[in-house]
């Protein structure tokens, strides 16, 4: 079934779970004031809203991980005042989350069933490997996954990934699944499949509430959108109401839209140029580019086509099997993260938390490690030199935050890109490599991101920008680049900017008369 076949013509059935004036507070801060929604069984519910709205609390009380301060959480007919995790398995309620939950080394069906595995042996109780594939196969068909119970994860994409965490919620006979962020990380043509499956899943009367700030996606599956600003219900979209101008209006108040980017000034001299670069992802590849200042060239490509690896080379993370660089016209050989930083090289990796920031540290902290030497005198950090740069750097990119003293980890996505980007503003880049600078960030973030990168332009610094955002890349970019298996299948000047030439270069085809290969 396609996943644009999705319409409810008749209206949906009786609600199985209705949320009735749900509040939760936590120090200081209010989560959800009275939000009320119902689910019906075959249902899929949009729920947008910007970081910090309210999501992430909405669904810890329905996975059971919290509880709400008040209100009423009805199941079948059934009032309770909170879940436990366990009732809300009971229920058939299941996550999947932006981040998922599964282990490389363990095959398909042993992610499924992790913690639940079938047993044999008597005394001894082996997991029963074949009963568990078994078991796994059916769940696998239902959503026209095209790979095996006995491949293991690590072979598999990241949409195929998803496809795994979805089966290990059907696995637990889920009447409701929630789909954080899944589409992330991913390209169209793996987001398609992924729609699909929710439409499959909608088609056996699962429901499913999707999450996502991707709004055209909201807009091709939703059944009806529920939108959250500042922890409040502001608005309720049915079908032929699911707009993408409606829903940003909704949740920030206001009209934003990704604007054609469109440079100050013609772009200068080339800051860094790629000459033959073979990467580990494919050594029998060349991958040749230039990036010149004041321009922002976006990169697109499928998933492994060896976009980040290209961009871990440039910042001296990973090494290169031949070929060579060249900044600013000199030889530039980045064997460290660290001598890329000394030439001005800084790289936004797309995994913020787990690379680009230390969670447990302070913004200011955060801000300051990478140029340490700046605030020390005499072997000791000056504080008050680290803190007045970060309160510069927080005043200039907008970090919404109580305190410059506040942990990393109590920051929205958006806040903590911003403090990813704050600690090399501070250092005066040449050339800024952003991979997936929007990933998981709300729409009112993104616009201030896509901002940043334009000023950055403006004033003279190369941006290379990683993005499977199609509207991202087409909107936000001079100059598209397009990878395919290692190579740089071709590129695209704004008069040919398209999804069909983008995805054209991007499977290793060409995109006819006019193109600049």
């Amino acid at each position: 079934m396609s996943a644009t076949a999705l319409a409810v013509d008749d209206g949906p059935a009786q609600p199985f779970l209705v949320l009735s004036g749900i509040r939760k507070a936590y120090p200081g801060v209010v989560a959800l004031q009275g939000f009320s929604m119902s689910v019906a069984p075959g249902e899929v519910i949009g729920i947008v809203g910007e970081n910090g709205a309210g999501k992430s609390t909405l669904m810890k009380i329905l996975g059971g991980v919290a509880a709400p301060n008040g209100g009423t959480i009805t199941i079948d007919g059934v009032e309770h005042t909170s879940l436990g995790v366990g009732a809300s398995m009971g229920a058939g309620i299941a996550f999947v989350h932006q981040e998922l939950n599964l282990f490389d080394n363990l095959d398909v069906a042993a992610n499924i069933f992790i913690g639940r595995e079938p047993r044999t042996g008597g005394f001894l109780q082996l997991v029963d490997t074949e009963k568990q594939r078994e078991m796994a196969a059916p769940l696998l068909k239902r959503l026209g996954a095209g790979f095996k119970p006995s491949t293991p994860l690590a072979a598999l994409s990241l949409a195929q990934r998803q496809m795994v965490e979805i089966a290990k919620a059907l696995s637990t006979n889920a009447r409701l699944v929630i789909l954080d962020e899944p589409t992330s990380s991913l390209p169209i043509s793996e987001t398609d499949k992924l729609l699909d499956v929710i439409a499959a899943l909608k088609a056996e009367g699962i429901s499913v509430i999707f999450i996502s700030h991707r709004l055209h996606e909201i807009e091709r599956v939703a059944d009806r959108v529920i939108v959250l600003r500042d922890g409040k219900l502001v608005g309720t979209l049915e079908k032929g109401e699911i707009k993408h101008d409606r829903m940003v209006k909704l949740m920030i108040g206001r009209d934003i839209k990704v604007q054609a980017a469109t440079a100050a000034q013609a772009p200068g001299e080339v800051v860094l140029e790629v000459i033959d670069v073979r990467t580990s992802t494919y050594p029998g590849q060349m991958a040749g580019m230039r990036l010149r200042s004041g321009e922002i060239v976006g990169m697109a490509g499928l998933v492994g086509a060896g976009r980040t690896e290209l961009a871990r080379a440039i910042f001296g993370i990973d090494p290169i099997y031949g070929g060579r660089f060249e900044l600013n016209g000199q030889p530039y050989d980045p064997r460290s993260s660290a001598v890329a930083v000394a030439s001005g090289v800084f790289l936004v990796p797309e995994d913020r938390k787990g690379a680009g920031l230390l969670l447990d540290l302070p913004i200011s902290e955060n801000i300051s490690l990478p140029d340490l030497p700046v605030h020390t005198r005499n072997f000791i950090v000056a504080r008050s030199s680290e803190i007045k740069v970060a309160e510069t750097q927080r005043r200039n990119l907008g970090i919404k935050a109580p305190l410059i003293t506040t942990r990393a980890a109590n920051l929205s996505g958006g806040n903590q890109q911003k403090v990813v980007l704050a600690k090399w503003l501070a250092m005066k880049p040449r050339l800024m490599i952003f991979d997936e600078p929007t990933r998981g960030i709300d729409v009112g973030a993104k616009a201030e991101i896509y901002k940043l990168m334009r000023a950055l332009a403006d004033e003279g610094v190369a941006i290379m920008m990683i993005s499977s955002d199609m509207e991202e890349v087409i909107g936000v970019s001079d100059r598209i680049v397009v990878m395919h298996e290692g190579r740089i299948s071709g590129e695209l000047q704004r008069a040919q900017f398209s999804e069909e030439n983008v995805l054209l270069l991007a499977i290793g085809k060409q995109v006819g008369e006019g193109q600049t290969l």
